[in-house]
């Protein structure tokens, strides 16, 4: 377990968990799903041989991995993140000699190579903290003077179908969870651009820029309708609210999240909205 902030450990908790196991146990349909995220990111970046790179809530390391392809021998990314068995997979996926090394820390505490790194980056990682404004001024000190932040986040949670479809079926069945605050770490504590603006401004960057991203993602992964209301009973709001239900309970929700799926399919994907900030920032 890494060393953390007091007010992260809830955080630490479910993603050295259920959560981190989910989300393991899934690597390869989410590095498919997620893609357009990882590619809007990298679309704000201009990443060049021989870059050091931060890459925050690194996950199973998709990321940070096509970070070390581009910065080649010469750069270098460092993948951070409080889940120890999602690096655990992030380690096994990386070629022998790759400019990678992944690593159990909290960054709203972690000691950064200080003014080491030319660009911070994050897919989805950076909503999740108690107190952004002091995790972002951490993450800053291991920032070169100029170099800079891009990551991505969720708008708000109503134009995001592809989060909250399998979960509005769900809760049919089951009580849905109390309702939390706009700006409780979570997915969506960053659906406020001006929130947003706010806590970096505060951190310390200057150059804030978001930027609405309106995509696609394949809740399917490219396997057709059965794997996606697999993956919905497996990840997000919806296997959350069903988990330790009975056999019955979750056999008639997974025949709602089918029903309200079917329409959205082409092919062998199932194609729901997503709407993102891409979020980029200046240390100066």
């Amino acid at each position: 377990m890494p060393n953390t902030h007091a007010a992260n450990s809830d955080q630490v908790a479910s993603w050295n968990g259920t959560a981190g196991r989910h989300w393991t146990e899934q690597q390869e349909h989410m590095d498919i799903q997620l893609a357009p995220i990882s590619a809007a990111v990298f679309a704000a970046t201009s990443l060049t041989p021989g870059m050091r790179v931060i890459d925050v809530g690194c996950g199973c390391g998709d990321t940070t991995l096509e970070i070390a392809r581009r910065v080649g021998p010469k750069g270098h990314a460092l993948g951070l993140d409080i889940s120890e068995e999602m690096l655990g997979r992030a380690r096994e996926r990386t070629p022998a000699g790759a400019p990678v090394e992944f690593v159990d820390g909290d960054a709203t505490i972690y000691e950064f190579p200080p003014a080491d790194a030319d660009l911070l980056f994050s897919r989805f990682g950076v909503m999740f903290f108690a107190d952004p404004i002091l995790s972002f001024a951490n993450m800053r000190k291991g920032l070169k003077r100029g170099g800079s932040v891009a990551f991505a986040c969720w708008r708000d949670r109503s134009i995001n179908p592809s989060l909250q479809i399998a979960a509005a079926e769900a809760y049919k069945f089951v009580p849905p969870p109390p309702p939390m605050a706009p700006d409780a770490p979570g997915p969506f504590a960053f659906a406020s651009k001006e929130r947003v603006v706010d806590i970096l401004g505060k951190a310390g960057f200057s150059d804030i820029n978001v930027q609405p991203v309106d995509t696609e993602l394949d809740v399917a992964a490219g396997r057709g309708l059965d794997e996606a209301v697999r993956g919905a009973l497996e990840i997000g709001p919806a296997s959350r609210a069903l988990n330790d239900q009975p056999a019955e309970i979750r056999a008639k929700a997974a025949a709602a999240i089918r029903a309200a799926y079917a329409p959205h399919v082409k092919g062998s994907s199932v194609l729901l909205p997503a709407a993102i900030w891409i979020v980029t920032a200046t240390n100066p």
